[in-house]
Formats: C-alpha cells, sequence, structure tokens
C-alpha cells in the first residue's frame, strides 16, 4: 500500500512538473486557487469563529498550504511572455521587479513554513501565524496583481 501511495505521489509530482512548462499562466492561477481555497475557505472561517477550531485539521490546512506554496517557482510560472497571450491577472509589476516578486513568495513560502513549525494548539497561536500569512497575500495582490473592475 505504501508503495502505491508513494507511486501516486511521484507521479502527480511528475505530473504537475510537465503542466508547469505547458500553460504557465493556467497553473499559476490553479495554484493561486488552490492557496485561497485552503487559506480562505478552510483557515479563515475558524480564524473569524465561523468554525470549531480542530488541531488536527488547521495543521492539515497548513500542511497542505505548505505543499502548495512550495510549488511557487516564480521562473516556471512567470516566465518571460507570460504576462502577455491569455487570461491574466499578473500584473506587468511582476517582470518589471521580478527580485521583488520574488522576495515576496520566498517571505509567503517562510511564513507558511513557520506556521507549519509552530503547529498550532489554539485559536490563539493560529490567528497570529494566519496573519503572517494573508499579510503577505494581501501585500503581493496589492502590489503584483491587477485589481479586477
Amino acid at each position: 500500500m505504501k508503495r502505491i501511495i508513494a507511486g501516486l505521489a511521484l507521479a502527480a509530482i511528475a505530473f504537475s512538473s510537465v503542466s508547469a512548462i505547458a500553460d504557465p499562466i493556467a497553473d499559476r492561477k490553479a495554484l493561486m486557487k488552490e492557496n485561497g481555497k485552503i487559506a480562505f475557505g478552510t483557515l479563515a472561517p475558524v480564524v473569524k469563529g465561523e468554525a470549531p477550531f480542530d488541531a488536527a485539521a488547521v495543521n492539515a490546512a497548513l500542511a497542505a498550504l505548505d505543499a502548495n506554496v512550495k510549488k511557487m517557482d516564480v521562473a516556471a510560472l512567470f516566465p518571460a511572455g507570460s504576462e502577455t497571450g491569455g487570461e491574466t491577472a499578473a500584473s506587468p509589476k511582476i517582470w518589471e521587479d521580478m527580485a521583488g516578486f520574488t522576495a515576496a513568495a520566498d517571505q509567503l513560502k517562510a511564513d507558511v513554513a513557520a506556521a507549519v513549525a509552530t503547529n498550532p494548539q489554539d485559536l490563539e497561536a493560529l490567528k497570529t501565524q494566519f496573519g503572517a500569512i494573508t499579510k503577505n497575500c494581501g501585500t503581493c495582490h496589492e502590489t503584483y496583481r491587477i485589481k479586477k473592475g
């Protein structure tokens, strides 16, 4: 059974690597959508008191978010030329300030990894970690995303 699971995991990694090369716009949109689903669909309701705090569920969601943000390979997801040629909300500022954008992605990865490492066991600990994570999201979206509407 462990071999089957390991094989499926490797296949998923291989597939995601191939798809990242195939269409960076679609891949980054899917990755960001999944990040949002985990952060704001699973964790935010807990932080807001709309869902009960369950340490196991919270830490599983943080681990899933960590695995997801580790897939944020800026060079692969935001290559030159991918700012046009498709439906994207990525701002040209990304390509004008690739170093700043990469630093923002790296900070998000560090903050999510820190949240996983703290292993929040109560709501207050989660709020602290979640605040750092969502601050990254907001700052990056303000700077590097085209606002809709």
